[in-house]
């Protein structure tokens, strides 16, 4: 627990349904490339931010979980989707997806797992042509989208 005893990060599923926040900082952040994970994130990979469960609390509603092996279980919105957990049953930590904080940049990965489903084009993305929302879009286009996401912060 921080000093104050406030969380030291915060974050929650994209319609604000279900929200989270962790009082020490995680131990282990990683990236996953297996098959379960590309599958249970819809993405080439995975990023978690492993925590203690007695350093971690749910504090807005409650996430659905799909028991996606006889070991672990994934925690996810009913009401957007939104993958947030993965844990192994009957353990003592749980990893977040670290896309769901409100500040993902403070969750910086420092190991991957599941290399072997790692899809071969991952290791260039860097090095690819990039643009901005705003350039993709244009500004004209950028001012009619409304957002339906919750914001960043409770």
């Amino acid at each position: 627990m921080t000093e104050t005893g406030k969380p030291v990060l915060t974050g929650g599923c994209q319609c604000g349904a279900v929200r989270f926040a962790v009082m020490m900082a995680p131990t282990r952040i990683s990236i996953c490339h297996c098959r379960m994970c590309q599958k249970a994130s819809g993405a080439p990979f995975a990023s978690f931010a492993d925590v203690n469960k007695t350093d971690f609390a749910w504090t807005k509603g409650q996430p659905s979980f799909f028991r996606s092996s006889t070991i672990a279980e994934r925690g996810f919105c009913a009401g957007c989707g939104t993958p947030l957990s993965f844990g192994r049953i009957d353990g003592d930590r749980i990893e977040i997806m670290t896309g769901t904080f409100d500040h993902p940049d403070r969750v910086i990965p420092t190991r991957q797992y599941g290399s072997e489903s790692r899809l071969g084009w991952v290791v260039g993305i860097a090095n690819l042509p990039s643009q901005t929302t705003q350039q993709n879009y244009g500004p004209e286009k950028m001012a009619t989208i409304v957002s339906y996401q919750h914001p960043d912060h409770d």
